[in-house]
């Protein structure tokens, strides 16, 4: 099968999302549909409150749709039980937050493995999993530092270690520069392009940011919920 001819490995079709403030139905997302393709870098964009970061955490599965579906790698993820949909969570998604989200009395070992306690893996491997994913974002040799002890960048390159450690099918990132400075965004973007263009990682990133999303393959614009500029072909 040719390279086009791949189906998505994410699929959102017609998911609405809605919150409810007391008596009030707030809208957020309305009959969103695209397509991301495997080994994709996505951006999207939209001023706040246009339902971005709604969007991201539908499809990492820490929130449910109102209508619709969304498949992830063949699994549509809104049929799975909330047990179900944590074990694919800890399994297919990688997790890359503006503020890190460490554990400040673990070092930066300690919170990259945290992940693969859920797996199966002796601690042997989870060792040789760790190191290799610290080597990746050079801290190999920070791997005993606290967070404290680490500058703003490094903890974020803690966090992507920690992402990516499992291997998972896709990378998603809300806002992953957005409590750094312009250097150290950097670092992190070129870091990020080199997941994907290296490491072929399907990356879906939230950024206000022009000169984040710039580093995207592909950008998307949600306006008031809707999304302005989807097409039939899956991005890439």
């Amino acid at each position: 099968m040719a390279a086009a001819e791949l189906p998505p490995i994410v699929s959102v079709a017609h998911v609405s999302k809605s919150y409810r403030r007391g008596p009030q139905i707030i809208p957020v997302l309305e009959d969103i549909t695209f397509a991301i393709a495997e080994g994709a870098f996505l951006a999207l964009m939209g001023p706040s409150g246009s339902g971005k970061s709604t969007l991201l955490n539908l499809i990492a599965g820490i929130d449910s749709v109102d209508s619709g579906s969304i498949q992830v790698g063949g699994v549509d993820i809104t049929q799975l039980t909330e047990t179900e949909l944590a074990r694919w969570r800890s399994l297919h998604v990688g997790f890359i937050f503006q503020f890190y989200n460490l554990i400040p009395v673990l070092t930066a070992f300690e919170n990259v493995e945290l992940p693969l306690l859920l797996t199966g893996l002796s601690k042997g491997e989870r060792r040789d999993h760790v190191e290799t994913a610290l080597t990746m974002v050079g801290l190999q040799d920070r791997m005993d530092h606290y967070p404290s002890q680490l500058s703003g960048g490094q903890q974020q390159r803690v966090a992507i270690a920690r992402a990516v450690v499992t291997d998972p099918t896709i990378l998603v990132a809300d806002e992953p520069t957005g409590d750094l400075d312009r250097k150290s965004a950097e670092e992190i973007l070129d870091l990020m392009d080199r997941l994907n263009g290296e490491s072929g990682k399907t990356i879906i990133m939230v950024t206000h940011d022009p000169r984040a999303a710039e580093r995207a393959r592909t950008i998307l614009h949600l306006e008031k919920g809707v999304l302005n500029n989807a097409g039939p072909q899956a991005a890439r």
